[in-house]
């Protein structure tokens, strides 16, 4: 016979009372919140100085390998001077203009030369022509900064003394000045639009008063965090930053940020339901929703890394700037919250204060929708695949060439009307030439071969006055071709295309072609080749991410095909929306990647937050069943997270540019047919109709200790 164990000696009690345990529970949320408090405190700030350290000279985020980046590189070394043109062009509106308006607007020429924030290098006032406008050119100093609104108002305020006349002001001095004021502000206006909308969106949906506030906090901190360590970098010049990256970096730090934070605070509040105690609830919850809100994180921060690939600068600067801020909103979220949630208790959701009733919390509307699913999974998947597709079918027609800059602007701006002024009365090209640097020894040959049809004049860059011999640096000349359209149009890209392929067929020229119109086909052609390289990349990893989450091949295949489908079917509503409700004829180049990386991370999210709860479920109940349970548990949460999301990006909206209103509309639309048709309908029927298949290769079947009906929300549903 063995031997009995030998019982175990009496334990002595424990030193520490149940008062004091409880105290000891309390240090470290209480440590997390004044660790948060003191972030707050050291770098809210930072969230308004973005600014400082911020660029909005479209020339710094040029294609790094085109044509017209080295061109403009080589150009810098015939400007006297570090300049930028403002173009003056008066209309008369008495017939044609006499000798007296011309000598007025000579003299207010004359007079903004010598403004402080001029270089003194004018042009004479050129007529028209058709007799009827003049046309000159002002010189401002390329480092004026935010001084460049004041100057341009100041040539405006002189160029308005010659009477009888419409004045108008253009070009790339007139257009930096107007994308200062359409940032202005952006960080006070845009924040507190976003904070609004999702304060009001959580009131409405948790009917609670101190939870939105704490959700709130926690991407306030997060955001703050973030901004001090980009404003760091872009200090250092690490990163480069404009006022359209400050603005989707507060929109995602507050929308990721939010959208955690309901995840969290979703399943604490059903773990208080389920456990007396808030320590063990929050330890449940904490468990429970760390690994989706990190591998959502991951995969955002993923997706938007990639951009490092690209080779438009600004595609780059967005990679690390959004993932520092992504990175935030999960260490805020997994941190910050939870202390302050764990503090507060059940309190956090007066009035609606959640019982310890040992149940899960009944959701009426996704349980009638969970049984839709379990009654019709192939009609459901089927119709919504049929949606998807139809919608997406319009894709090919959305316009991705470029935004003219007669659109640049959502709201009427200053330079887009004297660019319509000048285009009437002058060559559309005029003050935005196509720039030649060619050897000097071949430049009459290239002088002749640039006069191809499109450009409407060629002229050498000379030492000092105009019909003096050409200046030389380094062995080459600078040429400047009129364009005979606007800039910025697609008659205007054809022409630089011809430009270039005559110039360059010149012997021993080495000519190189830039401009602005150089910029625009270049930007356009390499925005192209970014989306044909970073897609597949994103989606990859992606699949990473939730092959490492799931355990599984076939669900993630599915996931990623099913967000791509509804990112395409956004596309396709955006290619009729677009040109005939907002009146753009096109979109900027780099909007169909943005939207694609966003929309492709943020959209797997959803799907992240509702498959590892299904497959939290399917492991004791089978997964036909534990879709259902996994559906009903998150589906109020995800849909009200899916609503902060799109209206946080449609606060993007108020910055009145081309730009940033298509990546709203992109988005805000994507995020709500995602939230509400993929992941209510398509995701869910087709797990129900695959059952344990989806998993593959793993191996998930249902206990049969444990069948479905015990689970008392299922059978509800």
């Amino acid at each position: 016979m063995p031997t009995a164990r030998p019982a175990a000696p009496p334990s002595a009690p424990s030193p520490v009372t149940p008062g004091g345990r409880r105290r000891l529970r309390l240090l470290v949320p209480l440590a997390l919140l004044v660790v948060w408090l003191g972030l707050g405190g050291a770098f809210g700030s930072y969230a308004g100085r973005l600014g400082e350290v911020a660029t909005n000279d479209r020339a710094a985020f040029l294609p790094r390998s085109a044509e017209s980046t080295e061109a403009a590189r080589l150009g810098e070394a015939f400007r006297t001077t570090d300049a930028m043109p403002v173009v003056i062009v008066w209309e008369s509106r008495t017939g044609p203009v006499d000798d007296t308006r011309r000598a007025v607007a000579e003299q207010a020429l004359r007079a903004a030369a010598a403004l402080p924030g001029a270089t003194g290098r004018v042009s004479p006032a050129v007529p028209a022509e058709d007799g009827r406008a003049l046309q000159g050119v002002v010189q401002l100093r390329a480092d004026l900064g935010r001084e460049t609104a004041d100057t341009v108002r100041a040539v405006r305020d002189l160029a308005a003394r010659v009477p009888d006349t419409t004045v108008g002001l253009t070009g790339p001095a007139a257009i930096l000045a107007d994308l200062g004021g359409a940032f202005a502000g952006i960080d006070g206006l845009l924040l507190g639009v976003a904070l609004g909308v999702v304060l009001l969106i959580l009131l409405a949906v948790y009917r609670s008063v101190l939870l939105p506030l704490l959700v709130i906090l926690g991407a306030v901190f997060a955001l703050g965090v973030a901004c001090a360590l980009v404003y760091l970098l872009a200090d250092h010049d690490l990163v480069t930053v404009d006022g359209q990256i400050q603005g989707l970096l507060s929109i995602l730090v507050i929308g990721a940020a939010t959208d955690y934070g309901l995840l969290l605070a979703a399943r604490f509040r059903e773990e208080l339901h389920l456990h007396g105690d808030r320590f063990a609830a929050m330890r449940t919850a904490w468990r429970q929703s760390l690994e989706p809100i990190a591998a959502s994180g991951a995969t955002v921060a993923l997706g938007l890394l990639v951009l490092l690939l690209s080779d438009l600068t600004n595609n780059r600067a967005l990679g690390p700037v959004g993932a520092i801020g992504i990175g935030c909103a999960v260490l805020s979220a997994l941190t910050f919250l939870p202390a302050a949630l764990v503090l507060t208790g059940r309190a956090a959701y007066w009035p609606a204060r959640p019982a310890a009733d040992g149940r899960p919390p009944v959701h009426a509307v996704w349980g009638r929708i969970a049984a839709l699913v379990a009654r019709r999974p192939r009609a459901l998947w089927a119709g919504s695949l049929a949606v998807l597709a139809a919608l997406a079918a319009f894709a090919p027609g959305l316009d991705a060439g470029g935004v003219p800059q007669t659109e640049l602007f959502v709201k009427a701006q200053p330079s887009v009307a004297g660019q319509r002024l000048l285009s009437a009365h002058f060559p559309g090209g005029s003050g935005n030439p196509a720039v030649v640097i060619a050897a000097a020894d071949r430049a009459e040959a290239v002088a002749t071969a640039a006069a191809v049809p499109g450009v409407a004049a060629v002229r050498t860059v000379t030492a000092g006055a105009p019909g003096g011999p050409p200046l030389v640096v380094d062995g080459r000349v600078r040429l400047e071709a009129t364009l005979g359209d606007p800039a910025d149009s697609d008659e205007a890209i054809a022409t630089v295309q011809r430009l270039r392929q005559a110039v360059h067929a010149v012997p021993g020229a080495d000519a190189l072609v830039g401009g602005y119109t150089a910029q625009q086909y270049d930007t356009r052609v390499t925005a192209d080749h970014d989306r044909t390289l970073i897609t597949p990349v994103v989606l990859l990893c992606v699949l990473a991410v939730l092959v490492l989450l799931l355990r599984s091949l076939l669900a993630p295949v599915l996931l990623a095909a099913t967000v791509g489908l509804s990112y395409l079917a956004t596309l396709g509503v955006s290619a009729v929306v677009f040109p005939h409700v907002f009146g753009f004829s096109a979109v900027d180049p780099s909007v169909p990647l943005y939207g694609y990386v966003f929309l492709v991370a943020l959209g797997v999210d959803y799907n992240i937050f509702l498959m590892t709860r299904v497959r939290e479920e399917a492991l004791r109940i089978g997964t036909r069943e534990g879709v259902l349970r996994g559906l009903t548990a998150t589906g109020g949460v995800i849909t009200s997270a899916g609503v902060v999301l799109a209206a946080t990006f449609a606060a993007l909206g108020v910055i009145p540019l081309a730009f940033l209103a298509q990546i709203a509309f992109i988005v805000a639309f994507g995020v709500l047919l995602d939230t509400l048709l993929v992941r209510s309908l398509l995701v869910p029927a087709l797990v129900r109709d695959l059952g344990d298949r989806v998993w593959w290769p793993a191996r998930i079947g249902r206990p049969a200790s444990r069948p479905a009906t015990q689970d008392p929300t299922v059978e509800r549903v």
